[in-house]
């Protein structure tokens, strides 16, 4: 029996991906560079979707998340004004105390973790094809909802770009 198994390397290589992309977040002092890692790590969760065999919630966390959100983040950003500041602040005791604090709170989660003696669950059934199940729902009896729901998103967006404007002008 291996333990080491290709599904096993793939969730720890996404699980990284999204961990450096949050780390990256809120790292980074730019705030165009603070969205494109947002945007990594969304895709690297609609990578880990896919790996739990939910193509579905895969494809919307791509097309919304990765796509949408991030886009409309960079559209904001681009509308507004924003001062930008060269100076990295300085490391301070609190921030210190709270690296050791994350360090040892993830030492003492991976020692819980890896001494639980957890039960083995039943085998799990996907289903013959759940994204064709969401898809006919969605599109036949929530249609109205889903379309209402579009309209607001755009009425949103058209009304932050409204805003931006406004805030431009004076």
């Amino acid at each position: 029996m291996s333990f080491l198994t290709g599904e096993l390397v793939a969730f720890f290589i996404f699980a990284l991906l999204i961990i450096g992309g949050a780390i990256f977040m809120i790292s980074f002092t730019k705030v165009v560079h603070m969205v494109v890692s947002l945007a990594f790590a969304f895709l690297s969760l609609g990578g880990l979707y896919v790996l739990l065999e939910a193509e579905f919630v895969a494809f919307v966390q791509i097309l919304i998340y990765a796509g949408a959100v991030s886009i409309l983040m960079i559209f904001g950003i681009m509308l507004t004004k924003h001062e930008e500041s060269d100076e990295e602040p300085p490391w301070t005791a609190h921030e210190t105390l709270s690296a050791i604090g994350c360090v040892a709170l993830f030492g003492v989660l991976f020692f819980a973790i890896q001494s639980a003696d957890l039960p083995n669950g039943a085998a799990f059934d996907p289903g013959a094809d759940n994204t064709r199940a969401i898809g006919e729902i969605i599109f036949t009896e929530r249609v109205l909802p889903f379309e209402l729901v579009s309209v607001l998103l755009t009425v949103a967006f058209i009304g932050a770009i409204v805003l931006a404007r406004r805030e431009e002008g004076q």
